[in-house]
């Protein structure tokens, strides 16, 4: 059943790519009109936020075929619904005494999925069932330098006349262009945002895998950790309220990640799972490990 719901997302995040679309560049508000959940009011996370949000609604409530049934609504006739994923562990009993050389029984990840529709594909529920959210008002770039202020084990930041910015690991240092040759605030931020995110897969912090595995433009494992960095920098823009802008929409670019994605359907998934980790730790705030159901 895994891989069902593996080919099943990743499949959604390639039709989006072949046509032209980058899906974790979507510029929703996570805090205004990112995709939640109708009864809990939760925002969606990771790659169920970036599939959902890009489904063209206008409305941000998604809930399940029982949910909209428990609120007085119901599906409109031929409305199609879309997978939320997320992990269930199970306990892993191979060792004769249920447990491994540690003495602790393994926790075995298993990808499963749910179905939610958008509010917008119901009929019938009571207006006072649907949620209000306040408009927030704050400046986002406000948002953006305290983002980066307020980061725990924060690398070094350089800024140079370099026309490039980039993560270096052997430093532990994130080398940035001068503030005033970017186009605008969010360009800037956006693209800092790309490079600590890179930042958290250091042994100090995250420890990412494909971090340590980087290697040259190109190769699978560089796409890899692109996909996490341009991933996790678009969920740091959402948060903030500002829209991601840190690569050119190039063709390179684009058939990069869509050949890492046609060769490895889990890449996306896991991606999306890192980045997300990724900006947790950058806002110091801890992994919600339930889905917003």
């Amino acid at each position: 059943m895994s891989q069902k719901i593996y080919d099943l997302i990743t499949d959604r995040i390639i039709a989006l790519l072949e046509a032209d679309v980058i899906p974790w560049r979507k510029p929703w508000d996570a805090a205004g009109n990112a995709p939640r959940n109708l009864t809990s009011c939760k925002a969606y996370r990771g790659v169920n936020a970036m599939l959902l949000a890009n489904l063209g609604f206008s409305s941000p409530w998604f809930a399940t075929f029982r949910q909209v049934k428990s609120l007085g609504g119901s599906v409109k006739r031929g409305a199609h619904g879309f997978p939320v994923v997320f992990w269930k562990f199970r306990e892993d009993a191979a060792e004769p005494d249920g447990e491994n050389e540690t003495g602790r029984r393994d926790r075995v990840p298993l990808l499963r999925y749910y179905t939610v529709f958008n509010l917008e594909q119901t009929e019938g529920i009571p207006v006072e069932e649907i949620p209000t959210l306040e408009t927030r008002r704050f400046d986002p770039i406000e948002a953006c330098e305290r983002i980066v202020a307020e980061m725990p084990q924060r690398p070094e930041i350089r800024h140079t006349t370099e026309a490039r910015a980039y993560y270096r690991p052997s430093t532990d240092t994130v080398t940035m262009p001068l503030r005033e040759s970017f186009h605008s605030a969010a360009e800037y931020f956006s693209t800092l945002a790309h490079e600590l995110v890179h930042s958290t897969g250091a042994p100090s912090r995250l420890a990412r895998k494909s971090l340590e595995d980087w290697a040259p433009f190109g190769t699978a494992d560089y796409s890899r950790e692109e996909l996490v960095a341009e991933m996790g920098a678009g969920f740091l823009c959402a948060h903030a309220g500002i829209a991601s802008a840190t690569l050119e929409n190039s063709a390179a670019y684009i058939q990069n990640w869509l050949q890492v994605l046609k060769d490895d359907r889990r890449a996306v998934i896991v991606a999306a799972g890192q980045a997300q980790k990724a900006a947790d730790f950058i806002l110091n705030q801890s992994a919600e490990d339930e889905p917003a159901h």
